[in-house]
């Protein structure tokens, strides 16, 4: 694809806000890693692990299957963005005290499908068949999900 078919992609990233060029075909994710999210991972490339999601406009998307000229004037958010002031946000300091964190490389995916779902507005707490069907999305080899799952209940109980 030649450089002239690039177009110049404006949106917010993590709150700040950032300007790219993206050819018409590259996935979003290949534009956050060139920018310097390395929290997005390049993990299956065709939707099916969730290794690459990312929040957009609130959503859980995979980055992956999401063009990077679509981002115009969009709001993402990476884990890169979910702590405050280098402390991790209640959600990664869960997965940490509940072992969801091994090697590492679903974890940005899980945490950021569930601040998304636990982001939704509910009036009671979700049941660990919700909050697996909710993630289902995600894929991970090492921790069995049960502590994942672990994780986000422990979340769910202290929402304000």
């Amino acid at each position: 694809m030649s450089a002239m078919n690039n177009k110049t992609i404006n949106c917010k990233i993590n709150g700040a806000n950032f300007q790219f060029n993206a050819s018409p075909a590259m996935p979003l994710s290949d534009a956050l890693r060139a920018l310097g999210f390395l929290s997005i991972k390049q993990g299956c490339c065709v939707g099916e692990c969730g290794a690459c999601t990312v929040l957009i406009d609130g959503t859980a998307i995979d980055s992956c299957l999401y063009l990077a000229i679509w981002a115009q004037g969009k709001v993402i958010r990476t884990v890169e963005g979910e702590g405050v002031k280098g402390k991790p946000s209640s959600l990664q300091q869960a997965f940490a005290e509940s072992g969801a964190v091994q090697c590492g490389f679903c974890t940005p995916g899980f945490i950021m499908a569930a601040t998304a779902l636990l982001a939704k507005p509910r009036s009671q707490p979700m049941t660990v068949l919700q909050i697996r069907q909710g993630l289902a999305g995600n894929l991970c080899r090492c921790t069995g999900y049960q502590m994942v799952v672990d994780a986000v209940q422990k979340c769910e109980i202290e929402k304000p």
